[in-house]
């Protein structure tokens, strides 16, 4: 890699992206700094894809400046597209090559000679566990294998900064678990990554610091525990024998603890403790209406109700129903 300057990964003030009346990204500040993985988290429709593709400058930037490395992303573009690899949503790599065609194809785009490419490509098929698929069509390859392809392809050109628009989109559990340990490998290696998830389990357990968007606004930004600590130090989270024991729960829970706001849906609910002794006396009262507990554990808050604390809604990802509600207990 390139020797960089001692300045920001990324920068932007003020960043903003209009769509006619419609306002996709609105003043967003961020400062990422070189060699850490930064999450940026949303749902769908948040603005996390539109503010990516202004960072990576394939999207004209309305009002604010952005900066990669210290070069105006606006103002020299192609100089800011060397320092940048881009994954997408879906993987952009050509079916009906094989892995080490589709590689060479890139890297010749990119401008390396072929000496240089060979010595890469072999590089990276080794890198990301595909050296013995390398001669294989990639119209055959699992979901998993072509984003690590896919990641291949965006770091054939050594670029220090990485995107990943929402990298496991559609991948396995599996398959989601590798490409972490990829993402992680990056960091170790020296490159920055940023991220853009709706996955809140990948933002706990990979990146360095988060970013919550929500309707194109900048709502917290911090490291993973730092957030939780927004909700408080410790949660009481409860699974109910019986689903249908949800609401008298909730009703003991309110006489017990009068004025502390609780996450539930029928047979689950978690309420917040300012330390876990307070667990006892619930418990008790639980268990004094004869409410059968299926689990009780005493964690810190999850990352999914930090959204919810700081957006006032859910965020839609996989395995969460739809419908949680927020009441006063």
């Amino acid at each position: 890699m390139q020797q960089l300057p001692e300045c920001p990964a990324i920068l932007t003030r003020g960043l903003t992206k209009d769509f006619g009346g419609l306002r996709a990204v609105d003043r967003v500040d961020l400062h990422v700094h070189p060699g850490e993985v930064f999450g940026v988290l949303g749902p769908n429709g948040a603005g996390k894809t539109t503010m990516l593709r202004m960072l990576a400058t394939l999207e004209p930037i309305t009002r604010g400046t952005a900066e990669i490395f210290g070069v105006d992303a606006a103002g020299n573009p192609q100089r800011a597209r060397g320092l940048i690899g881009v994954t997408g949503q879906y993987a952009a790599v050509d079916n009906g090559l094989t892995a080490r065609e589709n590689l060479t194809l890139f890297g010749r785009l990119h401008g390396l000679t072929r000496r240089e490419v060979r010595r890469v490509s072999g590089q990276l098929l080794e890198e990301f566990s595909l050296a013995d698929a390398a001669h294989r069509r990639v119209a055959e390859f699992s979901g998993g294998m072509r984003r690590r392809l896919d990641l291949a392809v965006g770091l054939i050109s050594s670029p220090p900064l990485i995107f990943l628009d929402e990298p496991t989109t559609g991948l396995d559990p599996r398959s989601r678990s590798h490409m972490w340990d990829a993402v992680r490998a990056l960091v170790e290696g020296g490159r920055t990554v940023l991220l853009t998830t709706q996955y809140l389990e990948e933002a706990d357990r990979i990146a360095d610091r988060v970013a919550v968007l929500d309707h194109g606004r900048l709502v917290a930004v911090g490291r993973p525990r730092e957030l939780k600590a927004k909700v408080g130090g410790y949660r009481l989270r409860l699974e109910l024998a019986e689903p249908a024991g949800t609401e008298a729960a909730v009703n003991e829970l309110r006489r017990v603890a009068p004025g502390s706001p609780v996450h539930f849906e029928p047979g689950e609910i978690s309420c917040p403790l300012t330390h876990p002794g307070e667990a006892a006396a619930l418990l008790s009262a639980l268990h004094h209406r004869d409410i059968a507990l299926e689990s009780v554990a005493v964690a810190e808050p999850s990352l999914d109700e930090v959204f919810f604390a700081l957006t006032g809604h859910d965020a839609p990802e996989e395995g969460h129903a739809a419908g949680r509600r927020e009441a006063a207990v």
